[in-house]
């Protein structure tokens, strides 16, 4: 039967059959949903040609709508792409380039567009990485719901503490939606379980015991079917704008990059895109142009009509459902996640078939003859290199300038526990190697993948009390590195955690002589002296993290501890004092401050 064009809730889809404008009905305002699932390979998905796996849901809605063959992420760490995902900018643009860097409110998010125009708006997460409380500051912006996790979880295992099943995820969702029944409603549901460690529940453990990774896919893609079988179940499905998209992808050994973060090749920024559109227009179009997962929000404003913001790095994917556009975008890639470790960050720029990495050793591939970016053919004369870096210096021209508000992180008490827990290398303190003037002479990342390999290794077996495995995986990093400062420090809380208090000093004094400005080294170092005996290389390893960061709680309390204990009543009390400053309850400051008075009144 003829479909009729109309305008509902200004978004222009099919309407319904003559029948149903005949009797005057107005259809409502579309749900729109954006389901986004971290860590998916775009070549590990049924419907995009990888016939070991089993994708139902995700084969289903493409069949149902647009599927985007050549989607890249500009970032391929969690935090960074959701952001550029929620506000249709670059890592550079927005400025949320590491974890705990609050998103300025000069950026509207995706949720606080849609809000204004009336939408219901809920998130939910799979993970503390994007935690708006913690590692992701401001991403709940827009928000009436977001789903974060516990402050105080009263469990040890990663479910429920970093981590959450995707079947988990679906449900608080769903509970919410039939709690919230009016709509119309903007839901963000986000599904971690690719992400490693790869730990499929069963069955998916069993049927995929050999590819654990795929089982993670099969596992979030039944959850994804719970979902849909819910918005089918409540009448909420053919109208809705279902936009489901990978985050980032997964190295599994390509380029030796086991996870991801450290590089920009495809197999970790090439990503699924599906556009289910509401009233079932587009069935099963396949676009085979080269897009961004920047272009879904201002393709989402595009199709309601909803102001954009003034300024987006991404552009309506609306000429492509038509048919009226084919052309490939260019798309920007960058990762600073190798300052982590002291390396070179990593720019890319992929456009007229060809990649270009921006590194200390760049390079130069022709992806219609080397798709697996094998054969570098960079040369610093090269008509394609002086283009694209062209290219990357108008980027950065065109990004603000970031201040040290901006830039600073606010993350809480243990996140570095929760990044390690996640497989994320926890912070280096003071910004100093994070902001390096001159990344060109810092190391390649290329050259420094087997020890990320390890050192990767080693956070997760750690983290799963598994110390002797992460003892060896450290050891083979100094190996290859003997002045590795991640490697010493993680070594040096091991120790730590061990009780090996002497062996522990003696890691991180180490770790600290490469690299100074590294406050929590500083720290561990005064605890491991103070459970040794040794009080005054405790108040010297302290004075030197306090002095890197002041507003360090715990290193004030231990501080004025360890002048108690060499009888420096005055000193003692200056640190309990400012330990009270950063928590006035704390009782264990107040009990200190009171001993350091009694021992000056003692004459101490």
């Amino acid at each position: 039967m003829k479909l009729l064009h109309i305008l509902f809730g200004g978004l222009a889809v099919a309407a319904a059959p003559l029948s149903a404008e005949s009797r005057g009905q107005k259809m409502p305002q579309p749900d729109i949903f954006l389901i986004t699932v971290d860590t998916l390979r775009a070549d590990h998905v049924h419907c995009y040609g990888y016939q070991a796996i089993q994708t139902p849901a995700l084969d289903s809605l493409a069949k149902d709508g647009i599927r985007f063959t050549q989607a890249f992420t500009p970032s391929p760490i969690t935090n960074t792409s959701h952001t550029s995902i929620l506000t249709g900018l670059l890592p550079g643009s927005h400025g949320v380039t590491d974890f705990a860097i609050p998103l300025a409110v000069t950026h509207p998010t995706l949720a606080e567009l849609l809000k204004k125009s009336g939408y219901h708006t809920a998130a939910f997460i799979g993970a503390v990485i994007l935690d708006s409380k913690g590692l992701a500051p401001g991403l709940d912006r827009g928000f009436d719901f977001y789903d974060n996790f516990p402050e105080h979880g009263q469990t040890k295992s990663r479910w429920g503490r970093v981590e959450r099943r995707g079947m988990d995820v679906v449900q608080h969702a769903e509970t919410w939606m039939t709690e919230h029944p009016s709509g119309p409603r903007f839901v963000w549901v986000h599904l971690y379980d690719p992400h490693d460690p790869y730990e499929p529940p069963s069955p998916y453990s069993q049927t995929y015991k050999d590819r654990l990774y795929d089982g993670e896919i099969a596992y979030a893609d039944s959850a994804l079917a719970h979902f849909v079988g819910y918005l089918k179940k409540s009448a909420r499905y053919e109208n809705a704008l279902i936009v489901v998209v990978g985050d980032h992808g997964e190295g599994l050994g390509e380029h030796h990059e086991n996870t991801h973060g450290i590089f920009l090749y495809d197999s970790t920024t090439h990503v699924p895109l599906i556009v289910k559109m509401p009233g079932g227009n587009d069935k099963g179009k396949v676009a085979d142009a080269q897009v961004r997962t920047t272009d879904i929000l201002p393709t989402v404003t595009d199709l309601l009509h909803v102001p954009p913001p003034e300024h987006l790095d991404g552009e309506s994917l609306q000429p492509y459902f038509a048919g009226s556009e084919s052309k490939d975008r260019i798309a920007f890639g960058e990762t600073d996640y190798p300052l982590r470790f002291g390396w070179a960050p990593l720019r890319s720029v992929r456009a007229e078939g060809s990649k270009f990495i921006e590194a200390p050793r760049p390079e130069l591939y022709d992806l219609h003859d080397d798709p697996g970016e094998l054969a570098n053919h960079y040369q610093p004369s090269n008509a394609s290199v002086q283009k694209f870096r062209a290219m990357l210096a108008g980027v950065r021209a065109k990004m603000p300038q970031p201040s040290s508000a901006d830039a600073a992180s606010t993350a809480p008490q243990g996140a570095n526990d929760q990044l390690k827990a996640l497989g994320y290398q926890a912070r280096i303190d003071a910004g100093s190697s994070t902001n390096a003037s001159k990344p060109s002479l810092l190391p390649d990342p290329k050259d420094k993948i087997e020890e990320q390999n390890l050192l990767h290794t080693a956070m997760m077996a750690s983290d799963d009390n598994r110390s002797d495995e992460a003892r060896g995986a450290l050891e083979k990093v100094l190996q290859l590195d003997p002045k590795s400062p991640t490697a010493l420090r993680q070594l040096g809380e091991l120790e730590l955690q061990a009780g090996d208090y002497i062996k522990a000093a003696e890691h991180l004094k180490r770790a600290r002589g490469v690299r100074p400005e590294d406050a929590t080294a500083a720290f561990y170092e005064g605890q491991a002296r103070q459970e040794a005996g040794d009080l005054a290389g405790a108040r010297d390893a302290l004075e030197a993290s306090l002095k890197l960061t002041p507003g360090q709680f715990p290193a004030r309390l231990l501080l004025g501890q360890v002048y108690l204990g060499l009888k420096d009543a005055k000193n003692a009390e200056d640190q309990f004092e400012a330990a009270l400053l950063l928590q006035p309850k704390s009782a264990e400051a107040q009990f200190g401050l009171s001993q350091a008075q009694q021992l000056q009144k003692n004459g101490h």
